[in-house]
C-alpha cells in the first residue's frame, strides 16, 4: 500500500508519499497541464500498487477524482478546517501541507467527509444554472420597472402581462431609451423559455419520495426541497437537528469569554444556494401560516427584520430535517418548541 498526501492546486499538486512495505518516502511536484500527474498515477496502476490518496476538500478537482476512481485507487477527502487544526508547526507551505496529510493517513487520524455522487453533483448543476438565470432575469426586469416608473407607470407584475407590455412599448421615448427598452425586452424573451425548461426538469426530479415529503411543508416548493435533499445528502450524517443550522451557515459567529457573550453575523458556511432558498421559503411560510407569522413578527419587533428572517430559515431547516429523518409528512399539529419526553413523539417531532 502506498499512502499519498496531496496538496492540490488547479495547475499543479505537491505530494508526499510513503510505501508501507519498503518504507520508501518521497516528495514531488506534479503539473497538470503537461500530463505529468496523469502519467504518475497511471504508472502506479501499471505497477499494480495499491494507493490511498488523502487531500483536502477543494474546487476544480473533478477530473482528478474521476482519474483516481478510474484507476481503482482510494480517495479520502478531509475537512480543511479540521486538518488545519491538527497542524503543529506555525509554518504553511505546499510541501508541509502534503507532509501533514501523509502523517494523518499514516496515523489513521484522517477523518473523511461525505462526498456527493456524480448524479447528485449533476443535479446540483441544474439548480445552480436555473438559479443564475433567474438572477439574470431579475437584473433585466428591475431596469424595465425603473423605466416605467419614470414615466408614471407603477404596474409591478402587470408590466410583463400582455396588456401591460403593449402599453409599455407604446411609450414615446428618445432613440437610446427606446433601444434600451427593446433590447432588455428581447433578452427577457430569450431567458423565459430557458427558465421554463429548467423548471420542468426540476419538476421531473421532484418524483423522489423524500422530495415529495418535504414539499408537504407550507412554503416549500420543488426547487427548495430538491436543493435540500441534494445538499444535505442523507439525514444520517447529522445526529441533531441543530447541526443543520451549523452546516448551512445560519448560526451567528460567537466569540464569548469570561461569562460575556459576543455574537456576530451568521457564519455563511456551506451552500449559499440552499441558504438563499431556505430564507425565501421561510418568508413564504410566515405569510401563510399563522404560527410562523406570529413568531416572525415577534422576532422582528424584538431584534430586526433581517435577524428574524434568518432565525425562521434556521427553524425551517431543522423542521425539514426531522421530517426527512422520521419519514413523516408535515403536520399542522406540530408547533414550535421542544417535544422531548412527550408521549408518542421522537427526535423533536412525530
Amino acid at each position: 500500500m502506498m499512502l499519498i498526501g496531496v496538496d492540490y492546486h488547479p495547475s499543479f499538486q505537491t505530494i508526499a508519499f510513503f510505501v508501507e512495505e519498503t518504507g520508501e518516502y518521497g516528495e514531488q511536484e506534479l503539473n497538470h497541464s503537461d500530463g505529468q500527474a496523469d502519467k504518475f498515477y497511471r504508472d502506479l496502476k501499471q505497477r499494480k500498487i495499491d494507493v490511498r490518496v488523502g487531500m483536502e476538500a477543494t474546487g476544480y478537482s473533478r477530473w482528478f477524482e474521476r482519474l483516481l476512481t478510474e484507476l481503482g485507487f482510494e480517495l479520502w477527502i478531509g475537512d480543511p478546517a479540521e486538518i488545519k487544526a491538527k497542524r503543529v508547526k506555525k509554518q504553511k507551505f505546499d510541501r508541509e501541507d502534503a507532509r501533514l496529510l501523509l502523517r494523518l493517513l499514516r496515523e489513521n487520524n484522517f477523518r473523511q467527509v461525505w462526498v456527493p455522487g456524480p448524479e447528485n453533483r449533476d443535479l446540483r448543476q441544474l439548480l445552480w444554472h436555473r438559479h443564475r438565470l433567474v438572477q439574470m432575469r431579475t437584473r433585466i426586469m428591475n431596469p424595465l420597472h425603473a423605466l416605467a416608473m419614470n414615466e408614471g407607470y407603477r404596474l409591478k407584475k402587470k408590466l410583463f402581462s400582455e396588456q401591460g407590455r403593449t402599453q409599455f412599448e407604446k411609450l414615446a421615448w428618445g432613440p437610446w431609451a427606446s433601444r434600451r427598452r427593446q433590447e432588455l425586452l428581447e433578452l427577457l424573451d430569450r431567458l423565459n423559455p430557458t427558465i421554463e425548461d429548467l423548471s420542468a426538469a426540476v419538476e421531473r426530479a421532484r418524483k423522489r419520495p423524500e422530495v415529495k415529503r418535504l414539499m408537504t411543508h407550507p412554503g416549500v416548493g420543488p426547487v427548495t426541497a430538491l436543493a435540500y435533499v441534494l445538499i444535505i445528502g442523507t439525514p444520517a450524517r447529522f445526529q441533531r437537528g441543530k447541526q443543520i443550522g451549523t452546516y448551512v451557515g445560519l448560526i451567528p459567529c460567537e466569540d464569548s469569554s469570561a461569562g460575556k457573550q459576543r455574537l456576530g453575523h451568521i457564519t455563511r458556511q456551506g451552500s449559499s444556494l440552499l441558504r438563499f432558498l431556505l430564507v425565501e421559503a421561510a418568508q413564504a411560510v410566515a405569510r401563510v401560516h399563522p404560527d410562523w407569522k406570529r413568531r416572525y413578527v415577534h422576532l422582528a419587533m424584538r431584534r430586526h427584520k433581517s435577524i428574524a428572517k434568518v432565525a425562521m430559515a434556521s427553524k425551517l431547516a431543522i423542521r425539514l430535517y426531522w421530517m426527512w429523518r422520521n419519514s413523516c409528512e408535515y403536520s399542522a399539529s406540530v408547533g414550535f418548541g421542544s417535544y422531548v419526553g412527550q408521549p408518542g413523539l421522537r427526535y423533536g417531532g412525530k
